[in-house]
């Protein structure tokens, strides 16, 4: 990792750059594949399994025999521990849920908001070197409580075109509707227009590689919606002499062995935290067995030294992390001055892996500094709000003479010829 000690303001834009193409890159190479499934549809959805996974599947669908066999392949220990963070994850989600909104904004003036589950939704389950089954629960289980009709999960096969029994017991167990065999921006494009085997759905959630990323990002071109821009993953650790180091090196790692296209940053007080850091990562780094992968993604990653606390918040801030650990004194007092992040984990015992797996908290965050613009999937991100008005005669005498005057300022006399002939049927009452 590279060491900057107290840097300047305007060197952390470029210490904190993130391990990425340009998107116009990435989509240059996406937007073939997703105009062959557009045209094409399940051939190509073939054609490109076969040269990105290496296997030859042409019935995609996963089938119920194979789910059964799955499920008898899952130790019972994971089994249970699925079931936990289930629960876990539904208890945080279910409390989520909101009551219609009434408010009588004037005497006879009633306006409603409430929520309706987006009817048909995809899930995109990353498979490559791991395979994500606690994603599944992370995007199905809301699902479900919001009420979605449809729930649709792409995931890439292996090489002997199977799907990882992890992944179809949790599949299972959660109520995912649908279950398909395919990976990549070609899921995404499947996802997106329909073919004659995979539904087209109105909504994609899920992270995945930068391809997947670019691919979804294309999907909102062609008319549909997505939970956010989840690419590589990436945390930030805010370390003083109040943290340990081997847990913060643990969790450093624990980012870094997603991949080697993953971020890890460490703002520490001084240089002692960050030298006693870095011999943790070294030793903790030897037992990995991906040590390989966590090394390369710590060749893209950088320890910060920030003495003064206000600049090392600003940092933070100005990065956006998708996880943002604080093994700080106070820390709440610094979770407070964040207003950029995906999700906190707030001092020494909680480790960014309890929010990966069962805590309660979604996984499904934004990378790539969209923590500055978007939220992590949430109950919310399965629902769309919609508003009611109801207007009483008196509301409409209260309120008319209000819309009359505005409606004519902006010369749209239909507008209000609407409001002013209810009115005169009122006064001929």
């Amino acid at each position: 990792m590279i060491v900057a000690i107290n840097p300047k303001r305007e060197e952390w834009e470029a210490l904190l750059k993130r391990p990425t193409m340009e998107l116009e890159t990435i989509e240059a190479i996406v937007k073939p594949v997703m105009e062959a499934v557009k045209a094409d549809g399940d051939q190509a959805l073939i054609d490109f399994t076969k040269k990105f996974d290496g296997v030859e599947i042409t019935n995609f669908e996963v089938s119920s025999a194979e789910i059964d066999a799955a499920i008898g392949l899952v130790p019972e220990e994971l089994k249970a521990a699925i079931r936990i963070a289930k629960q876990n994850i539904e208890t945080f989600h279910a409390a989520q849920k909101g009551e219609v909104l009434k408010v009588e904004t004037m005497p006879g003036v009633n306006c409603y908001r409430k929520s309706v589950a987006i009817e048909k939704v995809g899930l995109y389950i990353p498979g490559g070197t791991a395979p994500l089954f606690s994603t599944v629960l992370m995007l199905a289980v809301p699902a479900k409580i919001a009420g979605c009709k449809e729930i649709v999960l792409c995931t890439p096969p292996d090489k002997n075109g199977n799907v990882n029994p992890a992944i179809l017991f949790t599949a299972q167990l959660v109520g995912v509707t649908k279950i398909y065999k395919v990976g990549g921006a070609q899921a995404i494009a499947a996802l997106t227009f329909g073919t004659a085997t995979i539904p087209k759905v109105n909504k994609i959630f899920g992270p995945g590689n930068q391809f997947v990323t670019a691919a979804k990002q294309l999907s909102i071109k062609y008319g549909l919606a997505i939970d956010m821009p989840a690419g590589p993953s990436e945390v930030a650790v805010y370390a003083d002499e109040t943290a340990i180091p081997a847990f913060v090196a643990a969790d450093l790692l624990s980012q870094a062995e997603h991949g080697a296209d993953s971020q890890v940053v460490l703002v520490a007080s001084s240089e002692e935290i960050v030298s006693a850091v870095q011999q943790e990562v070294q030793t903790q780094l030897l037992a990995l067995p991906r040590a390989d992968l966590a090394f390369k993604a710590l060749k893209n990653s950088v320890s910060i030294v920030l003495e003064n606390r206000a600049q090392a918040i600003d940092l933070l801030n100005e990065y956006g992390a998708e996880h943002l650990i604080l093994c700080v004194e106070k820390p709440w007092e610094v979770a407070d001055q964040i207003i950029n992040a995906g999700s906190v984990f707030i001092g020494n015992y909680t480790p960014e892996s309890a929010g990966d797996y069962a805590s309660g908290t979604n996984h499904t965050l934004p990378t790539n500094g969209y923590a500055k613009m978007y939220s992590g999937v949430s109950l919310d991100s399965y629902v769309k709000k919609i508003t009611y008005q109801e207007i009483t005669k008196e509301g409409l005498k209260n309120l008319g003479p209000v819309v009359e005057i505005m409606a004519e300022a902006e010369l749209l006399e239909a507008h209000k010829n609407a409001v002013t002939l209810r009115l005169k049927s009122l006064n001929n009452v």
